[in-house]
């Protein structure tokens, strides 16, 4: 699967840019004791609103896993309970384990402060409430850091790797590897001649939330998958609301009928899809959206070499649809406990 490592950033790169009056100080954390910092960790609910603050220290999080994008956070924000804290130009998200909705879990916290420093924190405030210290889908461009915490235990998530794609391979379809997705695009055009993809915007996220009924009628009735559907509509509204990080686009028949939308988001290097849906009925459907959109992200924004399409969440049927896009990388994850 893994055709070649990519390189990522080592994990003292989760320091931000930050600006000139915001530079981390040694030497004013050391007039403050670990307990006094662990007491000013003031967890509260994320909202839509919060993301002004929080993204700019979560897009530089180093690796390209999709629990640090933007909409891969604002998006499960009520299935995984996500709180957060700034300490210290650093931000802190405590949320639940990912394959353990039970257990409470943090995020890598990801700013100014050294990550010993950060979890040394994290000790003392699990300490003070009574819980042991655990660390979900952390990013494998920073195990070795961890490693050298002497965490009790660390354990992959196996059912949860993010599919990583060459951005150019996606856009295009080119090569004989891509010859079954080639035919089921010309399925599309020969049934759509006129088929346009345009923005999600205006009137489309309306047309776009009718067409999740149509989604629903065909789903399946597992928890994961209503809570993603029900997600889906919450990030539409999100964008009907104006938020300016995450992109979509639909694509239409040219004559009014919408046949499927898809969302996402950008950072750095990397498009990161979250949201793709077509209904099984319309030939070639997926395809036809997935090339397209590729394609429109990649001429708006050129720096694009990578798509990341999230995990499959240990789904037989996903699994199959996302290794046939030929990943170039999983990128794996683990649970850390101290």
């Amino acid at each position: 699967m893994n055709t070649h490592k990519l390189l990522l950033s080592p994990a003292a790169s989760f320091a931000t840019a930050p600006a000139p009056h915001q530079i981390f100080n040694p030497e004013n954390l050391r007039q403050a004791s670990i307990k006094e910092l662990a007491r000013r960790l003031n967890f509260r609910p994320i909202q839509h609103s919060d993301m002004a603050t929080i993204w700019p220290l979560l897009k530089n999080a180093p690796g390209r896993t999709t629990d640090f994008s933007y909409a891969g956070l604002l998006m499960w924000v009520d299935y995984f309970n996500y709180e957060f804290a700034i300490l210290n130009d650093t931000l802190f998200i405590k949320g639940k384990v990912e394959n353990d909705l039970s257990t409470p879990a943090f995020s890598i916290p990801v700013g100014n402060m050294p990550i010993d420093f950060s979890v040394a924190i994290l000790k003392e405030y699990c300490t003070s409430h009574d819980m042991q210290l655990e660390f979900s889908a952390v990013p494998e461009c920073v195990i070795d850091d961890i490693k050298a915490l002497n965490p009790t235990s660390i354990e992959p998530l196996d059912d949860w790797s993010d599919y990583l794609y060459s951005a150019d391979s996606l856009a295009t379809l080119s090569g004989k590897k891509y010859s079954k997705k080639r035919n089921h695009v010309n399925q599309f055009l020969s049934a759509y001649p006129d088929w346009e993809l345009l923005p999600l915007e205006g009137i489309y996220i309306e047309q776009a939330l009718s067409f999740m009924d149509l989604i629903d009628a065909e789903g399946d009735d597992t928890p994961m998958a209503q809570a993603e559907r029900d997600l889906n509509r919450r990030v539409l509204r999100m964008l009907e609301e104006g938020d300016e990080i995450m992109e979509g686009a639909v694509l239409t028949d040219g004559h009014g009928k919408l046949l499927g939308f898809t969302i996402g988001d950008v950072k750095d290097d990397t498009l990161f899809v979250h949201i793709e849906k077509a209904q099984h009925a319309t030939p070639g459907g997926f395809e036809m959206l997935n090339k397209s959109f590729a394609a429109m992200m990649k001429e708006r924004y050129p720096e694009i070499q990578y798509i990341n399409r999230e995990d499959d969440a240990g789904d037989p049927g996903l699994r199959y649809a996302k290794e046939s896009y030929r990943p170039i990388e999983l990128l794996k994850k683990y649970n850390v406990v101290f």
